[in-house]
């Protein structure tokens, strides 16, 4: 089974609402998708989104990049997963969300021409039904406070709150308010209940610290990337100054990155994105290590990914050693996504499809709408 074509299609798809974080607002999600065919007729299905403050790449570059690798793709081997990745990277330095739509493609094109589910490829599943964590942002108190009676009302049972938005002591009065209610609710409905905050790099040290200590004992249960990715120290001065685990995102983009973290005390545990780490193998082999270093896990989506790249994290944390730290799912947040039957998120969970490959279908009518400029209106 040897790749016959691949093509790139942009796409721009409005958000339900805005997602304020720090430092962005995302009120459309700007994504990637590829489309790619084996000589034997199977089609497979990718995608990645656009990220410069994370990746490094936009829609352009990555539909550019895409382009730039295929001729040395053509011809290859479609199930062949290490010669592929190791053409793209002879092929072009970097560019990891491009490398994790294409790579993302071949999984589905290999597990659809098995006739099997994509997570058989990583190995037995190991959980069929994940909470997905519902994230909570704003300055508003009284707000959130009412988002996240709803979310847990509606099923949700793992929450993310979005800090790095206000002063730290601001943040850290609302994230104990918030914290607090869902706990209480956890206690008294004797139900699990995981509560986060992410920063998204939006603190220095000293006000991620003031955070932490404005904390108390409100029980979260991780804060996620307090401060720039590339400030290891500054990452391991505020895990050493509170009981709440550190966890970081921007920071991790290869294993490297990982065992430098946990080397240093920077991190308890890992936001793990394909498009920051090239693809769903290489994201499950992160999952592996962080298993053996004792380091706590979450899959996670970007802001606006639709059901591919969903379905897609779906598939790995089906088969990862270990989610303690949940699942991050972002299509449900779109108005408006690429295939027939969106990925369901019912009562706060999420179950792993068991139609074969992805378990979704692609509209590609809707997706080449409105060429040659590929944009979903």
């Amino acid at each position: 089974m040897k790749l016959r074509s691949i093509e790139p299609f942009a796409a721009s798809l409005p958000m339900k609402k805005p997602v304020t974080m720090a430092g962005e607002t995302v009120t459309r999600a700007d994504n990637v998708f590829v489309r790619l065919e084996t000589d034997n007729g199977i089609v497979g299905w990718g995608e990645a989104a656009s990220a410069p403050t994370m990746t490094g790449e936009t829609t352009a570059s990555m539909m550019a990049a895409i382009v730039h690798m295929r001729p040395t793709l053509i011809g290859r081997a479609a199930d062949d997963f290490p010669a592929v990745s190791a053409a793209m990277d002879d092929a072009m330095y970097g560019n990891s969300g491009a490398k994790a739509a294409i790579e993302i493609a071949l999984h589905d094109a290999a597990a659809r021409a098995a006739g099997r589910p994509l997570y058989t490829l990583f190995g037995d599943k190991r959980r069929s039904r994940m909470a997905v964590l519902a994230v909570i942002g704003s300055t508003d108190q009284a707000a959130d406070l009412r988002e996240a009676r709803e979310r847990w009302a509606a099923g949700y049972r793992a929450f993310k709150i979005k800090v790095g938005l206000a002063p730290p002591e601001a943040d850290a009065a609302r994230t104990q308010a918030v914290c607090r209610l869902l706990k209480t609710q956890g206690e008294t409905q004797n139900e699990p209940c995981l509560v986060s905050a992410d920063a998204n790099q939006g603190f220095g040290v000293d006000e991620a610290l003031c955070y932490v200590a404005g904390l108390a004992d409100c029980g979260l249960d991780f804060f996620e990337q307090p401060v720039r990715a590339e400030n290891l120290d500054g990452m391991a001065r505020v895990a050493a100054a509170t009981n709440v685990a550190i966890g970081a995102d921007e920071g991790i983009h290869s294993v490297a990155d990982i065992e430098r973290h946990h080397a240093r005390g920077a991190a308890a545990g890992v936001s793990l994105k394909a498009i920051k780490l090239g693809g769903l193998r290489a994201l499950f082999e992160a999952c592996r290590l962080c298993d053996r270093l004792g380091m706590k896990v979450n899959i996670s989506c970007k802001t606006g990914e639709s059901s591919v790249a969903s379905a897609a994290a779906l598939h790995v944390a089906a088969a990862a050693p270990a989610l303690a730290w949940g699942l991050t799912l972002t299509s449900s947040g779109l108005a408006e996504d690429v295939v027939r039957e969106p990925l369901r998120i019912e009562g706060g969970h999420a179950v792993v499809p068991e139609g074969i490959g992805l378990g979704i279908e692609i509209d590609e009518q809707r997706l080449q709408r409105d060429q040659p400029t590929r944009m979903v209106a």
